[in-house]
């Protein structure tokens, strides 16, 4: 204290700012993410791919053998198949950045997904699901073709199968990438991602197909069906250490809302002669007359904001 009486005022605190503190993650205990949601994550990426190769690299073989389909029109629906599964992912991108997440959607997706293998199960167990067994050339007259019941439940588990793959196919990359801060762990969980996309594949592509083939389509299908539930399974294990980022919106929907504002304003008149006004709206108070009273301004036609 002065003489005078008067209190000289506390020390000004610092507001420079430790960069080497910044450099250093803070050890919270709370914290999400990380290499800890690694092993929850490829568990649902192999479950996944295994389910989706399993039911439909060998589609083109169970629907000549099994519901007697011309070998054309198998493969005309194989194709067709292979290019929704390869669409899809668009609009499951477009869900997942826009309006919920990628969490909720990979695993309502994957659910979906183990549905499908149900539904496939049950074509394959269930004689009344699919039409009478037929050998070409044994005498006994034309193949009996499938019922549209029995060719509907089929296309069911093909549709939750495509649903399945717009929703996780791909978001699960993207949501691997969301529990990791630097770009260099980003990058291996992006390596991993696609190890085990094509791992998946190939261990379908043999093993299930050969017990398909060989063995028997009802044992290759649930295989299949046990794979996603184990996949499943393990990503709502992890759902606690999940980093779920708020949702950041989707460019498609900006590109959807000018699309749509152009086609309802196709009708408006457009000034023909003299400078074209692009901008035109209400103005604020404070930028020039309120004759409404009301904070706001009829502002006329101009080439700026």
């Amino acid at each position: 204290m002065e003489a005078n009486g008067t209190q000289e005022p506390p020390p000004r605190r610092s507001l420079g700012v430790d960069h080497e503190s910044l450099q250093q993650p803070q050890s919270d205990p709370k914290r999400k993410g990380g290499w800890i949601t690694f092993p929850f994550l490829g568990v649902a990426m192999m479950g996944l791919g295994v389910a989706t190769s399993g039911a439909l690299n060998n589609l083109v073989v169970y629907l000549i053998k099994e519901y007697n389909v011309p070998s054309v029109d198998a493969a005309q629906i194989s194709n067709i198949v292979a290019g929704c599964l390869s669409l899809a992912p668009v609009a499951g991108a477009i869900v997942a950045d826009a309006f919920f997440g990628c969490y909720p959607v990979v695993a309502v997706s994957m659910a979906f997904s183990t549905l499908s293998l149900v539904v496939f199960t049950l074509t394959a167990s269930l004689r009344g699901l699919r039409p009478a067994p037929c050998q070409p050339g044994d005498g006994a007259g034309p193949c009996q073709p499938a019922s549209a019941g029995q060719m509907a439940a089929l296309y069911a588990g093909v549709f939750l199968m495509c649903v399945s793959a717009a929703g996780s196919r791909f978001n699960q990359a993207t949501m691997g990438a969301d529990q990791f801060d630097d770009p260099a762990d980003r990058d291996v969980l992006f390596n991993w991602f696609f190890i085990f996309f094509y791992a998946s594949s190939v261990l379908a592509s043999t093993v299930i197909v050969y017990v398909q083939d060989t063995v028997s389509w009802t044992l290759g299908f649930g295989v299949s069906g046990a794979a996603s539930v184990v996949g499943l399974a393990a990503l709502l294990a992890g759902a606690r250490y999940y980093r779920r980022p708020a949702v950041r919106g989707s460019p498609f929907t900006g590109l959807a809302r000018v699309a749509v504002a152009a086609a309802r304003k196709r009708k408006v008149n457009v000034a023909t002669s003299g400078e074209l006004k692009f901008y035109h709206g209400p103005r604020r108070s404070g930028d020039g007359d309120d004759k409404a009273g009301n904070g706001e301004t009829d502002q006329a036609p101009s080439d700026s904001f």
